[in-house]
């Protein structure tokens, strides 16, 4: 068989929970992978039933399956990247580990994700130990939001000192980078990136847009993309900022809650 095209594309994997409504988790992790230019793949961890309103209910997939999910990416189109989002148990986060391990995955972003934008626990204290300890190591980046960067250091963060001190602690207990979202800042959306002991503030203005379903979940996986297109981890973040800050702008408008994202922005406004 011969292969030219095919050579030249670039994969990313997701390893996250569905969300059936399209804003958050799997369905957009793909579709931000699709308007980042790299060919997704996703290993399912949890079915939810969630829309714009909220979540109504999570079913995990059993740890064994999410293996084989896993090993069946990695023995046949091995991802250039891995985006881990929602993981939903202890026991599936340690598989995740395990495997990404034995199989040397590179390029690793882990999104922890802790909490819904409305609010449901996603994940309990023990799981969030075993991701820490585990999943950490293994990444090239996290990207914790406030909320999240507070359970995972127990610090309260009110001020953009108290995201630094935080990105600290996190890079120097688990060795990996780290992005501390700003998104729950009052005035602004300025995010912190501390890696390799190179600090630098990402600035941004606070859009007024109450859609911000997903935001986590597409920042990171657009993080992802951009590794696997062969940019440095500094030129990832900022190039996946700029996405997703056009993808807010963007000002879709869909469902009776905090509506998703517009994905496919910068796809729509090329044509």
């Amino acid at each position: 068989m011969v292969r030219t095209l095919s050579e030249s594309i670039k994969t990313a994997l997701t390893i996250a929970g569905s969300d059936c409504s399209g804003g958050a988790g799997i369905q957009a992790d793909l579709k931000t992978f699709a308007a980042n230019g790299v060919y997704g793949m996703s290993v399912i961890t949890a079915l939810t039933a969630q829309n714009t309103t909220g979540v109504y209910g999570i079913k995990n997939t059993e740890p064994e399956f999410v293996k084989k999910q896993i090993d069946c990416v990695f023995t046949d189109i091995r991802p250039d990247s891995v985006k881990i989002g929602m993981a939903g148990s202890s026991e599936t986060i340690d598989v995740i580990s395990q495997v990404l391990a034995f199989y040397s995955a590179k390029n690793i972003v882990v999104d922890p994700v802790m909490v819904s934008t409305a609010g449901t626990k996603l994940l309990d204290r023990d799981s969030v130990s075993v991701l820490t300890k585990k999943l950490f190591p293994l990444a090239t980046l996290v990207t914790p939001n406030i909320p999240e960067a507070e359970i995972i250091c127990g610090l309260k963060i009110t001020k953009p000192a108290d995201m630094e001190k935080a990105a600290a602690f996190i890079y120097e207990v688990f060795g990996c980078s780290v992005l501390i979202k700003g998104g729950h800042l009052t005035k602004t959306a300025d995010d912190f990136l501390l890696t390799e002991g190179k600090e630098e503030w990402l600035y941004s203005e606070r859009i007024d847009n109450p859609n911000t379903h997903g935001t986590g979940c597409t920042l990171s996986s657009a993080i992802s993309a951009n590794l696997s297109l062969g940019y440095s981890l500094m030129e990832s973040v900022k190039n996946a900022k700029a996405y997703i800050t056009g993808a807010i702008k963007s000002m879709m408008c869909l469902g009776k809650g905090s509506g998703p994202l517009n994905h496919l922005w910068n796809i729509n406004t090329a044509r």
